[in-house]
């Protein structure tokens, strides 16, 4: 795997940087010299003198020289290893690390004597509650993104029945082994006590995914199998698995600390740095780790005080939260398009951005016909407007997202966000989409994705952010008391009108049922982007003797700013309203409607039962649903990036290819002439 595109500049070093020598090419990776710039090392090759440092990683075979050299100058030691949360896919499989552990004293993983780690858990007062609360939260995401140190599982994949004792191997020569005269024996001794202490019960080995990959030897084969003990190699879920298993056994896995937080006491035969502080039963114990400790210390110490985690997509130092962020958004791409796809029917000016979004486990295949899609073997991505109706293979309807560009996707601007539906799309209340889902189901997030949609809200509103950000600011007359009804023009042959629209179907037929419900107020009309750059149809020309002011080329935000309600057919600006807290008004049946935030007056679905909070439709309209990519990195992100993009006006441009073939287009449609 090649380094994103943001890693491959220089890493900005602070003046008062220290100087790590290094003896290991790893060091000199991208990402690992902006993640050690971070945090104040300047990485170089030479001779150091007293003053300086050597860089070894952990105990890898190359740390012997660097320690030859330290012991030989006098320079202090800085041993660096990758953080408890790594990456989607493996190391060896060229993925760098989100963050590190750079230490000091020692290394996490050798209890031959303390390092930075132990230090902190045996004498930080850990009793922050701001900071242990941070610890609760960062858990229950881990858990609902379904993170792991390696996150390159499959969610989908069913788990055995619950109710086994997991026993978890390592790879021969893992470091943390590396105080164990008799290795082997030692997992030999665990098994044994793990069958002693409950009989009958199944006995799953649980392989690690580097001996998965083939990569590296265990030291568990199908000779260890019998009757009640099986080898468990299936890619599930890490959590799911956990969730099922009565009791856990490790010598020193990183499993075993994910265990800790998932409720058990897991039983070890190694003393791995979570070992000794009173949550699991140590065959071997630490004398000099006395204290007792809680799950959200030991996560807080391991987890948000000791690394240093990097932001691929800011290229800064991060926050554990933002690393979070960060790994969620690329998992989900890992675990969405690691069998690739068929593009079916995708016009050829999309086609490359296409693949940066969708296609970088598995280039895309395009395909223009149905048939040609089948014969490719694969799930199916299609524009959800032109979708083929497919009963036998996976089809995902692909749309742009609700934070898409600076610029209007007719005007061929490549989308920031894009949603691919594989229920139905957002657009359509005739059948359940995967939007109408989450926005169900967000009736009982957790407290903390509440707040997270209510930040990215207060960043959207505050940098007036929209789906296109276009236009310019209003020059609205005085209210003098009136109500300010804004209606928002709309595309007249959109498929959401087309399937989403009640009786009322066209822009000048919505302006006058606002007008006739508010003969008084300040109404004001917004004609449609595309419909204004002549790349659309739904011109009204006698608007202006329906509205008090006809906000041409208007910036949506700043006339949702002065509205006091909102009128619309199905009309993003009416969720973009609810956003910024104002009234909505519906007269069709938009994928916000029908549930108790806004007044319909159209068709809208009866399924829609639930009754999120306003945070909630937020979270599942721009977190849980749409897919972003960060136009400098060119890296899955989440959402908080787009927004920070396209408020500093940073993303795709098209050049004059592009503009001429947008208005190639609106002349094939009939919407005027190609010079417009």
């Amino acid at each position: 795997m090649t380094e994103p595109q943001g890693d491959r500049q220089g890493a900005a070093v602070s003046p008062e940087a220290r100087r790590l020598f290094v003896y290991n090419g790893g060091f000199l990776a991208p990402r690992i010299r902006r993640i050690l710039a971070s945090a104040g090392w300047r990485v170089t090759t030479g001779r150091p003198g007293p003053q300086d440092w050597v860089g070894v990683w952990g105990a890898s075979p190359t740390a012997r020289r660097g320690e030859h050299v330290a012991s030989r100058t006098g320079a202090k030691i800085l041993r660096v290893e990758d953080a408890l949360l790594r990456s989607v896919k493996l190391g060896r499989d060229g993925a760098p690390p989100i963050g590190l552990t750079l230490d000091e004293r020692g290394l996490h993983f050798d209890p031959s004597r303390p390092s930075d780690l132990e230090h902190l858990l045996a004498t930080h007062p850990l009793d922050d509650t701001a900071l242990l609360d941070r610890a609760r939260v960062a858990m229950a995401r881990l858990r609902e993104a379904d993170l792991s140190k390696y996150s390159a599982h499959d969610p989908a994949l069913e788990p055995p029945e619950p109710g086994y004792v997991l026993v978890i191997d390592q790879t021969a020569g893992d470091a943390s082994l590396g105080s164990i005269r008799d290795v082997r024996g030692r997992f030999a001794e665990m098994l044994g006590t793990a069958q002693i202490e409950h009989p009958g019960a199944r006995i799953l080995l649980k392989v690690h995914p580097e001996t998965l990959a083939g990569r590296r030897a265990g030291h568990f084969g199908p000779e260890h199998e019998s009757g009640r003990v099986h080898l468990f190699a299936d890619p599930v879920s890490p959590h799911r698995l956990l969730d099922g298993a009565i009791a856990v056994y490790t010598v020193s896995s990183g499993l075993g600390f994910e265990a800790i937080m998932a409720g058990h006491r897991p039983v070890l035969f190694g003393q791995p740095f979570y070992a000794g502080w009173g949550l699991t039963e140590d065959a071997f114990p630490v004398d000099r780790r006395q204290r007792r400790l809680t799950r959200a210390q030991l996560f807080a110490a391991a987890m948000i005080l000791h690394p240093v985690w990097y932001d691929p997509c800011r290229r800064r130092r991060a926050t554990l939260e933002e690393a979070i962020d960060q790994l969620e958004a690329e998992a989900r791409a890992y675990r969405e398009d690691r069998e690739g796809h068929v593009a079916l029917g995708m016009r050829l000016w999309k086609r490359g951005h296409l693949q940066r979004f969708f296609g970088r486990e598995r280039r895309l295949r395009f395909a223009g016909s149905e048939g040609a899609a089948l014969k490719a073997n694969r799930p199916i991505l299609a524009w959800a407007g032109t979708a083929p109706a497919i009963a036998d293979r996976p089809l995902r309807r692909v749309e742009d997202g609700f934070l898409r560009s600076r610029g209007l996707g007719a005007e061929l601007v490549p989308p920031l966000s894009l949603v691919s539906d594989d229920l139905g799309i957002y657009y359509d209340p005739g059948t359940e989409s995967r939007l109408e889902r989450l926005i169900s189901a967000s009736a009982s997030l957790p407290p903390h994705a509440l707040a997270r949609a209510e930040r990215l809200a207060a960043r959207i509103t505050k940098d007036r952010l929209t789906k296109y950000n276009t236009g310019g600011a209003a020059d609205l007359p005085e209210r003098s008391g009136r109500r300010v009804v804004v209606v928002p023009g709309q595309v007249e042959d959109d498929a959401s009108i087309r399937l989403g629209a009640g009786d009322i179907r066209t822009n000048r037929d919505c302006l006058a049922a606002a007008r006739a419900a508010h003969p008084d107020a300040l109404l004001i009309y917004k004609p449609h982007p595309d419909v204004e750059a002549g790349l659309r149809i739904g011109a009204v020309p006698d608007a202006a003797g329906i509205a008090d002011v006809v906000a041409s080329r208007a910036d949506p935000a700043s006339l949702i700013d002065a509205a006091d309600e909102v009128w619309t057919m199905t009309s993003l600006m009416g969720f973009e309203a609810l956003l910024r807290g104002r009234a909505v008004t519906v007269l069709g049946a938009p994928f916000y409607a029908g549930w108790g935030l806004t007044r319909d007056l159209g068709p809208v679905p009866a399924r829609r039962t639930a009754r999120p909070a306003l945070a909630g439709l937020i979270h599942a309209t721009l977190i849980g649903y749409p897919r972003y990519l960060d136009p400098v990195s060119s890296l899955p992100c989440p959402p908080e990036i787009v927004a920070e993009r396209l408020a500093a006006g940073t993303g795709p441009r098209t050049g004059p290819a592009l503009r001429l073939l947008s208005k190639a287009q609106g002349v094939a449609a009939g919407l005027g002439p190609f010079w417009r």
